[in-house]
C-alpha cells in the first residue's frame, strides 16, 4: 500500500527544500541550506526556515547588496528581498561552512 498523496507531497517538499505554495523557501537543516543553489527573479523574496536545532544568522555581502540578520532561533522563518540582479553567496555567521548561492535574473 502506498503513502497517501498528502504524505508523499510533504516528503517530496521537505527533501527538495520547497513547499507547496512557496517555491522560494530555503530550509536550514543539518547546518546546511536546502537547496544549496536557487535562481529567482529580481525583487523576489526568499523565505529562510530554520529547521535546525541550532541558531543561525544569515548574511549577504556581495557587490552593492548587504544583509545581516539577527540571530534566527529554531522554528523561525525570515524573509529577504533580493532587489538586484547578480549572483549572491548567502552564509551563516555562526556556521561559516553553510553556503547558499542565489542567482537573481
Amino acid at each position: 500500500m502506498g503513502l497517501p498523496v498528502a504524505v508523499m507531497t510533504a516528503v517530496i517538499a521537505f527533501t527538495t527544500g520547497t513547499f507547496a505554495g512557496d517555491p522560494d523557501m530555503i530550509v536550514q537543516s543539518e547546518r546546511a541550506f536546502h537547496p544549496a543553489e536557487i535562481t529567482i527573479n529580481r525583487g523576489s523574496t526568499l523565505s529562510f526556515s530554520n529547521r535546525d536545532e541550532f541558531i543561525h544568522q544569515i548574511y549577504v555581502d556581495s557587490g552593492g547588496f548587504k544583509y545581516d540578520s539577527e540571530e534566527q532561533p529554531p522554528g523561525q522563518t525570515l524573509k529577504i528581498i533580493f532587489p538586484d540582479s547578480g549572483t549572491f553567496p548567502v552564509r551563516c555567521h555562526i556556521h561559516p561552512k553553510m553556503l547558499l548561492t542565489v542567482h537573481v535574473k
